[in-house]
């Protein structure tokens, strides 16, 4: 098939990869256009662009679809089908009527369950044992179209925001594969999506990265893994913002601990909570790199204080 693909950030990736390896063939990839990125400023190709580039395949980048050019050479390109990946675009219904087999998305949820901007954080946060990708028809309306496919995946108690973006992606990648096989020999069965088990992956915001001492233990881990790797989690340890990477719940303590105070014995870190401990594993200082807990007490007498003021 004559495939249109587009996609941005690194999620993308691996389907790209494996449209790249496969029979199909990729008669454009379309990308957001280069941004300023770091301190200097200067504009950044996104993964897609140079994974693209990289296999000499035509790339495009346009703001929008709203330009009668950007939907004509859209249209030029002659689809079968048209794969989205975190594309970061809303497209309009001329663009997913172009490609004569229409638009096919990757989504990093078990959907209906997580459709919007945060599925693979939301899961995270929100305490489910169990993620996964749907690949659906692409329709107008956000993220609920007909699902096609589900790969389903674990979430283990030590899983982060970007340990599970990861598996999805890989999972994504080998989803897709099959559904395309499916695709050409006649084999999908579209299951229409229950609206009443919806619910909505809000984008995440940076004022979410503040914890709140008084919140569990059980809520405050939530909170750290599922804000790694953006924006993380931080609270103020001597005035001072200091990001949280990663922490564990500590479940055999002998130690009561007051809300935010913390303890160490020079190995381990800990912190009371509403309820429970947490002990710290990686933190990272302004200005400073991620450092595991150790390192950070070798420099640091800690006992006593509060965090969060």
């Amino acid at each position: 098939m004559k495939i249109i693909f587009a996609g941005t950030p690194d999620f993308a990736v691996p389907t790209l990869q494996m449209l790249i390896d496969s029979k199909h063939e990729i008669c454009a990839v379309y990308t957001q256009p280069d941004r300023p990125s770091g301190r200097g400023r200067k504009l950044k190709l996104s993964p897609i662009k140079a994974l693209a580039l990289d296999a000499n395949l035509t790339v495009v980048q346009v703001e929008n679809f709203k330009t009668s050019d950007a939907l004509k050479t859209l249209q030029s390109f002659n689809a079968d089908l048209m794969i989205v990946v975190a594309y970061g675009l809303i497209l309009p219904q001329a663009v997913l009527d172009a490609p004569k087999k229409g638009c096919l998305n990757i989504h990093g949820s078990l959907l209906p369950r997580w459709r919007g901007a945060a599925p693979i954080h939301r899961a995270l946060m929100a305490g489910d044992t169990e993620t996964g990708v749907t690949i659906m028809q692409v329709i107008k309306k956000l993220d609920a179209g007909d699902m096609l496919h589900k790969k389903y995946c674990p979430i283990s108690e030590q899983d982060t925001s970007s340990d599970l973006h990861d598996k999805l992606a890989d999972l994504g990648a080998i989803g897709l594969k099959k559904v395309l096989s499916q695709l050409e020999n006649a084999q999908l069965t579209p299951e229409v999506q229950n609206e009443s088990l919806v619910t909505y992956a809000e984008k995440l915001q940076k004022t979410e990265s503040q914890l709140d001492w008084t919140q569990t233990a059980i809520v405050l881990d939530r909170q750290i893994r599922g804000l790694n790797s953006w924006p993380v989690a931080q609270t103020l340890y001597k005035g001072k913002n200091m990001r949280i990477w990663r922490a564990i719940i500590e479940k055999n303590s002998p130690k009561k601990l007051a809300i935010a105070t913390v303890f160490s014995d020079g190995k381990t870190l800990l912190v009371g909570t509403g309820e429970g401990i947490l002990r710290l594993e990686e933190i990272q200082l302004p200005n400073g790199k991620r450092m595991l807990i150790h390192a950070f007490l070798n420099a640091h007498q800690v006992n006593g204080i509060q965090l969060g003021e």
